[in-house]
């Protein structure tokens, strides 16, 4: 890990060709290296996902992590923006996709990058980050205690979410899955019918769920 690395608020060419905040960590620019695209968690773009981010870049990689809940309350704090994007449904997949889209190729088109992206996702994001993995041309996929990838989420919760069990089949790249044994969201069944199903699909993913940790642990 290092320390010798510039990291800073910016944009990403998004869905539509919009311009949407993010932020980005870039190691120096003395050898190729990864890429990582993080994806937030519904409490939004915080300074929790910004940290995420630094350590990334801390560690050699080029990271970059844009701001989906941009458009629901352009420059609101991340509590509100989240509420907002919360009261709207969630994120629109189509949008999440073509904004994950275009911070892969921002990372993709740095002159230190060897190329190879992957996306790492939290909560809400984990799911998206499967759904990207899905439908986008990503290298890797991190899912930390992604909720509701296969069950769609209960009324009371306010969200728009399809179920990905006819798209994880889809996902061609290593997975890797972190899980809490006291989670709800997902459960441990949940865990171990999408461990079935990417198994089944010819995927290899390598899943660990770790006793008496609940949701975000």
């Amino acid at each position: 890990m290092s320390d010798h690395f510039e990291a800073g608020t910016t944009t990403v060419t998004g869905a539509g060709d919009e311009q949407i905040e993010a932020y980005a960590a870039t190691p120096p620019a003395e050898r190729r290296h990864g890429g990582v695209v993080v994806i937030h968690h519904m409490p939004g773009f915080d300074e929790a996902s910004k940290e995420i981010t630094r350590r990334f870049g801390a560690w050699g990689y080029a990271s970059l992590c844009p701001n989906l809940h941009h458009r629901n309350a352009p420059g609101a704090a991340p509590d509100d923006a989240a509420a907002a994007a919360r009261s709207a449904g969630g994120v629109p997949d189509e949008r999440m996709l073509g904004d994950v889209a275009g911070a892969v190729a921002q990372l993709r088109a740095l002159p230190t990058s060897n190329g190879q992206v992957a996306v790492i996702g939290f909560c809400s994001g984990g799911r998206q980050a499967m759904l990207a993995a899905a439908a986008l041309d990503i290298d890797a996929v991190v899912d930390c205690y992604g909720a509701f990838v296969l069950n769609p989420p209960p009324s009371e919760h306010g969200l728009s979410m399809t179920s990905l069990r006819d798209r994880v089949g889809e996902i061609n790249c290593p997975v890797l899955g972190l899980f809490g044994a006291e989670d709800r969201f997902p459960s441990p069944e949940e865990v171990a019918e999408l461990d079935r199903l990417l198994s089944a699909a010819g995927n290899e993913p390598q899943f660990h769920t770790f006793a008496d940790a609940g949701h975000a642990f």
